[in-house]
């Protein structure tokens, strides 16, 4: 014999289902509601059940809705879905400033600028700039939640307050990871939550591969393998087919007998004797670059190309990167070796116009991992602080926090 409906009611939803051999108990309406998402999420781990639209059948029905009628319906079914799925904050957090700053001596050559904010006794979550070469800012810090996370930034060789400034000697993916380490040993930190874009999701990926014990969780944007057919689709005219009227100035600083390899006419331009001329190679490629990053237009974005310490070093260690394929010992070394961290909470955020790092790449990965979360935003381009991006990014941190609260 069944139990009353609204002794069923108090019971969590997949209780109150197995009771009356049916999916779903929602007494107000004849289908379970999820809120609509602004993206697409393709999760191993959600039951497709969940998503079913399925009719109740619930015998005595007016005079159940008569007696339900005051109820919130939200009080009923859709509670327990949020317990089960709690609602995720979407918004970036207010500003903070760190509270402890530093340099590390990482090799006789190089020193590295790092900081740390948030919550000093909190989860440590790293954040791996992109370009390489782009250097941090302040807004990177506004991802995480600053009361859970122990928020730790730092300028890769090069860029950024790192020094010294812009230079290639000693600067290659693996001398990054290496920095990356002894930063962890530095502020005694046993492991650490790794997050990156672009350029910092070909670095989180080499770092989290080299060193899968000290990960504990990874958050991916616009993901970036660094393989020929990448490089070559942004730099070699493919993007150019989107933004011909942005390709054109880039293309022209380099005379038509050169055009045959964009990477190698502006590293001989980018290494050359004269400043100047290091200088008008370094704005031309870093524009073409913040041109694109970004659906619409962002000109606060496309004014850092004007900036000359700023494009020196971004230009300059992005050409020096790709001209030598990433350092990597094949082109297809990250997908090689994702096996290492297949196991390892992942989510991958992707925007599905991202123009300087196509979607292409993002799927590739996601097929060779399938283990991982994987959501493409799909009004959105490259740049981590385009709306759609940044709501997505705050809410992978957001999941990844209540998985180590315990949450779900």
């Amino acid at each position: 014999m069944l139990p009353c409906p609204f002794e069923l009611m108090k019971l969590p939803m997949k209780v109150a289902a197995a009771a009356i051999g049916t999916p779903s108990l929602f007494p107000c309406c004849n289908f379970v509601h999820l809120p609509a998402s602004t993206s697409l999420s393709l999760s191993p781990r959600l039951p497709a059940s969940i998503f079913s639209p399925l009719l109740i059948p619930i015998s005595g029905r007016k005079k159940l809705f008569l007696r339900a009628e005051n109820l919130d319906c939200e009080s009923v079914e859709q509670m327990d879905l949020k317990k089960e799925f709690p609602e995720l904050k979407k918004d970036l957090y207010p500003s903070i400033e760190p509270y402890c700053t530093g340099f590390l001596k990482v090799s006789d050559l190089h020193t590295i600028y790092w900081e740390q904010s948030g919550n000093p006794n909190g989860r440590p979550v790293v954040f791996f700039h992109g370009g390489p070469g782009g250097g941090t800012s302040p807004n990177n810090r506004r991802f995480f939640d600053p009361v859970f996370y122990r928020i730790i930034l730092f300028d890769q060789r090069g860029a950024g307050k790192s020094k010294p400034h812009a230079c290639l000697e000693e600067n290659t993916t693996w001398d990054l990871v290496g920095d990356i380490e002894k930063l962890r040993e530095h502020l005694k930190i046993p492991e650490w939550q790794v997050f990156g874009g672009s350029w910092g999701s070909t670095l989180a990926l080499a770092y989290s591969i080299s060193h899968p014990e000290k990960v504990t969780g990874i958050i991916l944007r616009g993901i970036f393998l660094l393989r020929k057919k990448e490089i070559d689709w942004f730099y070699e005219g493919g993007a150019a087919a989107i933004y011909p009227d942005v390709w054109e100035p880039f293309r022209d600083l380099i005379p038509e007998e050169e055009r045959k390899c964009f990477v190698k006419a502006y590293h001989k331009r980018l290494n050359s004797d004269t400043l100047e001329t290091q200088y008008a190679a370094a704005r031309a490629w870093t524009k073409w670059e913040m041109m694109t990053s970004h659906l619409l237009p962002n000109e606060e974005n496309i004014k850092r190309g004007d900036d000359d310490d700023f494009s020196l070093a971004f230009a300059r260690i992005e050409n020096h990167y790709f001209i030598n394929k990433g350092f990597f010992s094949s082109d297809s070394f990250l997908l090689d070796n994702v096996e290492k961290i297949k196991h390892i909470k992942t989510i991958i955020v992707q925007g599905r116009y991202d123009v300087c790092c196509p979607m292409m790449s993002a799927w590739d990965l996601h097929k060779a991992w399938p283990e991982a979360e994987f959501i493409v935003v799909p009004g959105a381009g490259h740049s981590a602080n385009e709306p759609g991006i940044a709501a997505e990014l705050v809410a992978a941190n957001e999941k990844l926090k209540n998985v180590l609260e315990g949450v779900s």
